[in-house]
């Protein structure tokens, strides 16, 4: 007889399942713990891990000190620097030349594009210069308008 019958309830039929499928995965990560700490615990015959490869060092650096920028006779009689203009050169052109990369393997990759998710740094250097460009026409024909607007 189906009038006396309890319906049947959707959410506790959805609530056995999901414990079901929870219980599974629990028995799933304990074994897998278990295999790994049974891997673990298992010497290892050979390594299967490459040599290491290591990068060439620069030691010049390092074995050869720097040349002082400052010596007592860079100083007048009253301790006050004297206007070297050689070395304000010098200077000058070490910053335009920027400093030397640590790690040149690094820049190859970036400058051909080879390491995943970052653009080429030729793309980079394009968008930079017609970024350049656009800003340059802009001003002349700004210029250009000032002084049409002003000789007129």
């Amino acid at each position: 007889m189906g009038l006396f019958r309890r319906k049947s309830d959707p959410i506790r039929a959805q609530e056995r399942q999901l414990a079901a499928r929870l219980a599974e995965l629990q028995a799933e990560i304990a074994r897998l713990n278990a295999q790994i700490a049974e891997e673990q615990a298992r010497p290892r015959l050979r390594s299967t891990a490459p040599p290491p490869a290591f990068e060439a060092v620069n030691h010049q650096r390092v074995t050869q000190p720097a040349v002082a920028e400052t010596t007592p006779a860079h100083y007048n009689e009253l301790g006050v620097r004297k206007y070297d203009p050689l070395a304000r050169v010098r200077r000058w052109w070490q910053q335009m030349r920027g400093t030397s990369t640590t790690n040149p393997a690094l820049v190859r990759y970036l400058a051909a594009g080879n390491v995943q998710g970052l653009r080429p740094l030729r793309y980079e250097k394009r968008v930079a210069r017609n970024r350049f460009f656009a800003l340059l026409l802009l001003f002349l024909a700004l210029i250009w308008g000032l002084i049409y607007f002003f000789n007129r």
